[in-house]
């Protein structure tokens, strides 16, 4: 029967269809198999909206929709203004200022695909211009973009958080560390391409020009601030800080700033509603497939295969990064995480590993994957909305790809990257 569930996925993917018709298609054969008929078919639809049931995911939409609004406005615009007036005069400084306001916008948005199209939109015209390479551009924003993925408020990480039943607050305060880790690493490396390739550096920006950059992206600051300080003060939940962040970017954008006006809100909403609408679709299918491989128990066949269960905690949390590093290279990320994490969540409970580390290697390999050839989601949207030819966008890749995976590794070995601000954010 598992041959014939994921046979009939892969034939539809292959086909073309979206991935929640194989997802839908995949359950449906699963039920229709194992319960008797299309008469049980209305367990399946439980399931379903079991899946969008928990009150947590009320955050994704609002998140989303706080990021359409910052992008369309001039929330994003101000925080590159910011870093640029610090870091853009240094050798390599526009690159650094780039990977900086990935950094800084997914501390808002939480969305890689958000964070390319907020970034790279402004500033790869201006990399173009001071002389570097294209392939450096496109790859520096695309994986500078997994930052967002790690950085609160991540969709991933609430998606993992409601699938696996971890803490959604401890996995935003987890994923600070790893995510200003990979920020250093991707300075360093583009101080060391600007420099062999001499590429010129931008005019400094007198102290004047600094505090009123400054002061301009005071107000966009403080998205940050009501995230990380509301959740960390025990003020708010993650749910209620993503609507918390929705009114503040309301009030900036069409009250302090008054760059949005009504029609444009409604349109925000609108494309909001369509990718909430997809989200949501995912996780119900998701959840009701999920169902039925519990059900039929192939994850127990699946790990029983490679003598999992006989594995140290290290070569298990090799083994969850490598699945779902190669599943994003070719699936969406939240689709990887709903139909993975329920397969590996018992070993994980038997091993006796720590949730938040495990969920914040798991964010950081979707994230990784969803920039890596040859399906990441990332490197398309990158395709889209720079227009370029897939074998350019990928063309600089590899050191990136490299850099995210030494961060993952170094995140087995040495846990405390992550936890250490878990640990004194929750500490009792």
């Amino acid at each position: 029967m598992s041959l014939m569930i994921f046979g009939s996925m892969i034939v539809l993917l292959l086909l073309g269809f979206p991935m929640m018709i194989p997802l839908i298609a995949g359950s449906l054969i699963g039920f229709v198999s194992l319960f008797g008929g299309v008469g049980q078919l209305d367990t399946m639809v439980q399931q379903i909206l079991a899946g969008i049931r928990p009150a947590s995911l009320i955050a994704v939409p609002m998140f989303i929709f706080a990021a359409d609004i910052m992008t369309r406005g001039q929330s994003a615009a101000r925080l590159i203004d910011l870093v640029m007036a610090f870091v853009g005069h240094l050798k390599g400084g526009l690159a650094v200022s780039t990977a900086t306001a990935c950094t800084l916008f997914g501390a808002v948005s939480g969305s890689t695909q958000a964070t390319v199209v907020a970034v790279g939109g402004p500033l790869r015209p201006r990399m173009l211009k001071a002389g570097y390479n294209d392939s450096f551009v496109l790859a520096l924003i695309v994986n500078a973009s997994d930052i967002a993925f790690l950085i609160p408020p991540s969709i991933g990480m609430i998606i993992y958080g409601v699938v696996s039943g971890t803490s959604i607050s401890e996995l935003f305060i987890a994923g600070i560390g790893p995510g200003l880790l990979i920020l250093f690493m991707f300075s360093v490396y583009s101080y060391i391409y600007a420099r062999r390739h001499n590429v010129p550096t931008e005019e400094k920006s007198t102290w004047s020009e600094r505090m009123s950059a400054m002061r301009r992206a005071l107000w966009p600051l403080g998205f940050p601030v009501i995230i990380v300080g509301g959740i960390y003060g025990g003020i708010f939940s993650p749910t209620e800080a993503a609507a918390a962040c929705v009114l503040y970017a309301l009030i900036l954008e069409m009250v302090v700033f008054r760059e949005m006006s009504l029609r444009e809100l409604y349109a925000t909403a609108k494309s909001t509603g369509l990718i909430t609408a997809v989200v949501f679709i995912l996780v119900g299918a998701g959840a009701a497939f999920s169902y039925v491989i519990s059900f039929a128990q192939i994850p127990q066949q699946v790990l029983g295969s490679i003598g999992i269960d006989e594995m140290g905690p290290y070569a298990i949390l090799f083994t969850i990064s490598i699945a779902f590093f190669v599943g994003c290279m070719f699936v969406d990320p939240i689709v990887v995480i709903l139909i993975l994490v329920p397969i590996f969540a018992p070993v994980v409970d038997s091993a006796g590993l720590d949730p938040v580390l495990v969920g914040t290697i798991i964010t950081l390999q979707v994230a990784i994957g969803s920039a890596t050839p040859p399906f990441g989601c990332d490197i398309f949207t990158a395709i889209a909305v720079f227009k370029r030819p897939y074998a350019e966008v990928i063309r600089g890749t590899p050191p990136f790809i490299v850099m995210l995976l030494t961060v993952a590794v170094l995140l087995i070995f040495f846990p405390q990257i992550a936890l250490f601000l878990r640990d004194i954010a929750f500490a009792d």
